[in-house]
């Protein structure tokens, strides 16, 4: 009887603990929305912060550029469509060789800006690049200034970008954190194969691979090589600028069959790897 009455005690010890937990489960789930809430509008007046003082350093870029002609320099803006970007081309290979080091500092620093803060109008001056400075350093540049963009945008979102992510991508996140788990040995790869193809947007990947624990060396390595088979087409498009008339022109079927080719080669070691562990398993 005794022995049945401490099992009981224990039982309705039990039970009262369970209760006690779910209960401050409930008040946790209860203020979880009230503190992401306040972590997202925390982190939504940072970044804005962050924003302001970098548009403060394009400015500083922009009112240090060589004077020029008033409807020239009406054309120094970040291009919106092929004709911005055409104008913008006009003006800069004028001034190009005379100014060398200002325009290219200042393409560099818009770039970055505009990969930072995945702002749209990249591929423009991906395509401009190609008409003002030779491929292979075209190239290289493009490469680089993607890098360290995206590399940006990546430690801005590691810095303010978790609660937003948490708030307002959080299944999305959760599929592409189950895939990056799968490819965790393989990680540069499976980033260069995401950079050539269009599976994903490259502003989710960007503020999404901190949260689900994708290194920064990897990232930036994966994005650098990843992106160089896209801008290579966009740079040869340059060359012959003012024959565009829109962004997609840029891209034909022939450069889209390199592009698959490219994005299979670069899967191809983690499908030979994953063979090769399977017949030593």
């Amino acid at each position: 009887m005794a022995k049945k009455r401490r099992e009981r005690r224990e039982d309705d010890g039990l039970s009262s603990a369970q209760e006690e937990v779910k209960a401050s489960d409930s008040r946790v789930l209860k203020e979880a929305p009230h503190a992401e809430g306040g972590s997202a509008r925390m982190s939504v007046l940072i970044l804005v912060s962050i924003f302001t003082c970098s548009a403060s350093v394009m400015y500083l870029v922009y009112r240090n550029f060589p004077e020029l002609p008033n409807d020239e320099m009406e054309k120094i803006k970040i291009p919106k469509d092929m004709e911005d970007a055409k104008a913008l081309g006009t003006v800069l290979s004028k001034y190009k060789d005379t100014y060398y080091s200002q325009v290219l500092v200042a393409y560099f620093a818009t770039y970055i800006f505009l990969q930072t803060f995945a702002i749209p109008g990249s591929i423009f001056l991906s395509i401009l690049s190609g008409y003002l400075y030779p491929f292979p350093l075209a190239l290289f540049l493009v490469c680089l200034c993607s890098g360290l963009g995206a590399s940006f945008c990546y430690m801005l979102s590691y810095l303010v970008g978790r609660p937003m992510v948490y708030k307002y991508l959080t299944e999305r996140a959760q599929k592409w954190s189950q895939q990056v788990d799968k490819h965790r040995d393989h990680l540069i790869n499976y980033i260069i194969f995401l950079r050539i193809t269009p599976f994903l947007p490259n502003w989710f990947i960007n503020i999404t691979s901190p949260v689900i624990n994708v290194p920064l060396g990897v990232f930036f390595i994966g994005t650098f090589l990843g992106v160089a088979p896209p801008s290579f087409v966009a740079i040869n498009a340059g060359t012959t600028l003012y024959k565009l008339t829109t962004a997609g022109e840029a891209v034909s079927w022939n450069s889209l069959a390199v592009l698959g080719v490219l994005a299979v080669l670069s899967i191809l070691p983690v499908c030979f790897q994953k063979k090769l562990q399977n017949k030593l398993e």
